[in-house]
């Protein structure tokens, strides 16, 4: 048996609005969008970074905290790395990310900040790890 990591689905309260957030925040593209507006996926290499409503996770049957930007971040990040950290995260924050952390260089030489998106997901913003 063969396992490999397929996607993220974060459960949001609105698809459309959070796709629109990670495009003007973070320059990412719409891979697909459902025609329902409950499920999206964003251009993000090998793997997908996906929406999906907090609806569907109920018609789903799944039970989930639901993520709000007035509530502290759940336990998990989503991590973008970036050719220039510095400048998406005033990009981001431009855009209407909440800033939780400015670039940093760590002593390994990567360069790190945080944010947090519409939704109140934290998102890093960091530099490759040096090799």
């Amino acid at each position: 048996m063969a396992v490999r990591f397929g996607y993220t689905i974060l459960y949001v309260p609105d698809v459309p609005a959070t796709v629109s957030f990670y495009e003007a925040a973070f320059g990412l593209k719409r891979r697909f969008v459902h025609e329902s507006s409950l499920y999206a996926e964003m251009e993000t290499g090998v793997t997908a970074l996906a929406f999906a409503s907090e609806t569907m996770a109920e018609l789903n049957g799944l039970a989930v905290r639901a993520n709000r930007r007035s509530d502290l971040a759940a336990g998990f990040e989503i991590a973008l790395v970036c050719s220039a950290p510095h400048e998406a995260y005033e990009k981001a924050v431009s855009a209407g990310a909440s800033p939780v952390k400015p670039p940093e260089e760590k002593p390994s030489g990567q360069v790190v900040g945080y944010v947090r998106d519409l939704n109140g997901c934290l998102v890093e913003l960091c530099s490759a790890t040096p090799a």
